[in-house]
């Protein structure tokens, strides 16, 4: 039977009457049967930056045909409304800036999809995060959603180890092509990523497993910082083969501690090839 959550107040008062604005328009719509917030407003980690993030589930007569911008009017003037390249409504709302991320999915396979998201998706207050349920379905598959995200450290330090050295091989070769400009991507948002969350694994501080340089600042020592900085550089290119050979001795060390701690494979002749490649000019 329909229910209404309490509303849940956080540190970002617009995105609490956005989410407000939400849950009244979602009521009102009948060919709604479900809306699902998820995001950092779900997580108590919400800030006057933050964005509105939703999943919302519509009778199977309904999915194909719903006018989701149309809908979304309700909670504000929209500035931006697109089809982004992961198949989400993305929106940006004129008043305050503020971005929105809508999926829109047919309720009885959308709804049986929530299962699948444990050890993905982390609702510490369900009850907060569902803002309609006409079935009680809904409500029943979040709240299997309240475990933290805990990646099991020895199997995740192999496969992020393994990622290290393949991409990292990858950077040496584009490096040696003089495709720099390539090279300058795959560094920044391949492996860098990787390196945080094995870092993370290390430090034990995996609450941001999924975006591993949300909140860095707060989650790791200086001296891991220092180490990410070093890896970073301008497209220039004895800066960027400067930061690509930091790179692969920040990784070569977290390697290094993930063997002395699980037991993490590391094949050292392949490791030493790889810096052989980046050594060059």
């Amino acid at each position: 039977m329909p229910r209404t959550p309490a509303p849940r107040p956080s540190a970002s008062p617009a995105l609490d009457a956005r989410v407000a604005l939400l849950r009244q328009a979602a009521h009102a719509e009948p060919r709604l049967e479900g809306v699902l917030l998820y995001g950092s407003w779900t997580t108590g980690e919400a800030d006057a930056y933050s964005d509105i993030e939703a999943y919302l589930f519509l009778g199977e007569e309904h999915a194909d045909t719903f006018d989701g911008p149309g809908f979304l009017r309700a909670l504000g003037p929209l500035a931006l409304a697109h089809t982004n390249q992961f198949g989400i409504l993305a929106v940006v709302f004129d008043d305050d800036l503020m971005r929105g991320e809508f999926h829109f999915e047919e309720a009885g396979a959308g709804i049986a999809a929530v299962d699948g998201w444990q050890g993905m998706v982390h609702l510490p207050d369900p009850a907060a995060a569902v803002l309609l349920d006409r079935t009680g379905r809904l409500t029943e598959a979040a709240a299997r959603l309240t475990a933290p995200l805990a990646p099991e450290p020895a199997e995740s330090a192999a496969h992020l180890t393994g990622e290290l050295a393949n991409w990292t091989l990858m950077l040496a070769h584009l490096l040696a092509r003089r495709e720099d400009a390539r090279a300058h991507n795959l560094l920044h948002a391949m492996v860098a990523p990787l390196q945080l969350k094995l870092c993370r694994l290390l430090r034990g501080t995996t609450d941001h497993w999924l975006t591993p340089s949300r909140a860095a600042e707060d989650d790791l020592p200086a001296a891991d910082l220092a180490r990410y900085t070093a890896t970073t550089a301008r497209l220039e290119a004895a800066a960027l083969r400067d930061a690509a050979r930091a790179s692969w001795q920040w990784s070569r060390e977290l390697a290094a501690k993930a063997r002395g701690r699980w037991g993490t494979p590391v094949p050292e002749a392949l490791y030493a090839r790889i810096a052989g490649l980046l050594a060059r000019d």
